[in-house]
């Protein structure tokens, strides 16, 4: 009471205009601060951006609308394919190189030769349209997606989910998975669409340059949009994480959430530190046993392995057209280029056997349907320059690398990853951290080698954030 007394008579003690300079003062302090908490309350977002990746110039107007589509196949496409199977010229491996050179081209041989004699396209081509295949006119282009609905029942929430895949993956990773999300869950169900990147299997290839990573969320918000879902959940790995990442930054109040089974962390002080330090004092910047089993020794795990693992990368982000020439023309190729990602990819040590492991999580028919979805589009090189588009400059520097991911996010870290990213580091970009689990086993191919652990971890962030 006495301060407010002393104020009073320190504001009374005052002339006119020391008044008026105190006042105005105090109403510019008060609007600083109501705009600080109106732009803290503001809902973060990054340009949409508009394109046209059709042929030739943008017509005045599009068709929107939505069309069935089916998978199919000819004897003259099967027999072509038989007959460049045949004239294919192998190299011999070295001696005991098992897959450390690449796909050893003795198994490639097993692999080639049940590809060749037992393998059934025909019924490959009836497994993908045991699902529901649309298409739709967007920005110029095709865009192909798989559109599952769950059956209906009383009593169950249906969720909308879009799943986006990678390279060199595909929509057909997700069929082992799409059942397990369309079944009820608690009384909490799914509908399901899996579109296809544009360039990548059925849907069309951009024909103009800068097609990168926020093109393909703005389309697939277009396509959300279009199906009539104002509010839905995302989900990806590889490609897809970035994808849907983008897509959550670009219309944050449409995303309920974002589940990720690969993310990246922002470089940084805090990485750096940790790396220093985190061998030794993990607790001090905030990683688990688990990390640090993962993460260290950093420059063997980390560094060495990705120089190891990454060569595709660079070709595929500086000349796509120039190697994607062979595996274009030629099947084996192609299996061969792809094949070696799925035994890598699931597990580091896989380069040490002779088979590559690739059996041990996938079947070859599996394996070679995703295979043949590729060779059937011809989109082997459409599908490699999405690393040209996305690394034509500083990916850092680009709208999105500056802003963080608000949404409520689930973060699955499978132990065969290629890189281990902490929930340390990943608060660093995602904001809203729901969950972070560590996975018992699996790699890149979440969706394809372990579907029930990621429909789990998928379900349980779900009914987090549906506070079911």
């Amino acid at each position: 009471m006495q301060r407010l007394e002393f104020l009073k008579a320190a504001f009374c003690g005052l002339d006119g205009i020391q008044k008026q300079l105190l006042i105005g003062s105090a109403v510019a302090a008060g609007g600083i601060l109501m705009h600080a908490v109106y732009k803290r309350g503001e809902v973060k977002s990054i340009p949409l951006g508009e394109g046209w990746w059709g042929a030739g110039k943008k017509p005045l107007t599009e068709d929107d609308h939505i069309y069935s589509f089916k998978v199919q196949t000819s004897e003259e496409e099967i027999e072509d394919l038989h007959e460049r199977i045949d004239r294919t010229r192998y190299t011999d491996p070295l001696e005991d190189s098992c897959f450390q050179y690449g796909f050893n081209s003795t198994y490639l041989k097993t692999v080639v030769s049940y590809w060749r004699q037992t393998f059934d396209w025909k019924k490959q081509v009836g497994v993908l349209n045991q699902y529901p295949h649309f298409k739709t006119k967007i920005e110029g282009l095709d865009v192909h997606y798989v559109h599952v609905r769950p059956a209906h029942r009383a009593n169950q929430k249906v969720l909308p989910l879009m799943l986006v895949h990678g390279w060199p993956g595909s929509f057909y990773e997700f069929y082992k998975i799409l059942p397990l999300l369309t079944e009820n869950q608690d009384g909490l169900v799914f509908e399901v669409i899996c579109p296809s990147i544009p360039g990548y299997g059925y849907s069309d290839a951009p024909h103009k340059q800068g097609f990168d990573s926020l093109a393909a969320a703005r389309i697939f918000l277009t396509l959300m949009e279009r199906l009539g879902f104002s509010q839905f959940y995302l989900q990806g790995g590889d490609w897809g994480s970035l994808i849907t990442t983008n897509m959550a930054q670009m219309k944050p109040l449409c995303v309920k959430g974002l589940h990720l089974n690969m993310c990246m962390a922002r470089r940084g002080f805090k990485v750096m530190f940790s790396l220093m330090i985190g061998q030794y004092l993990p607790f001090l910047v905030g990683l688990s046993r688990e990390d640090v089993r993962r993460l260290f020794p950093f420059f063997e795990k980390n560094v060495w392995n990705i120089l190891r693992e990454t060569g595709y990368f660079h070709i595929q982000a500086t000349k796509p057209d120039t190697a994607g020439c062979g595996p274009n023309d030629s099947p084996v190729g192609l299996a061969a280029y792809i094949l070696e990602k799925f035994s890598t990819w699931t597990e580091l040590s896989n380069t040490d056997l002779v088979d590559g492991g690739l059996e041990r999580k996938f079947s070859l028919d599996d394996v070679l349907t995703n295979v043949m979805i590729y060779w059937t589009t011809g989109s082997i090189v459409s599908s490699m320059r999405f690393y040209k588009e996305n690394f034509k400059s500083n990916l850092d520097k680009r709208v999105d690398a500056k802003m963080g991911v608000f949404v409520p996010t689930g973060l699955a870290a499978f132990p065969g990853e290629l890189m281990h990213c902490p929930r340390s580091w990943a608060q660093t970009k995602y904001r809203n951290i729901y969950s972070y689990t560590f996975m018992p086993r699996g790699g890149h191919f979440a969706a394809f080698e372990e579907p029930q652990l990621l429909a789990n971890d998928l379900v349980q962030f779900v009914k987090n954030v549906e506070k079911v």
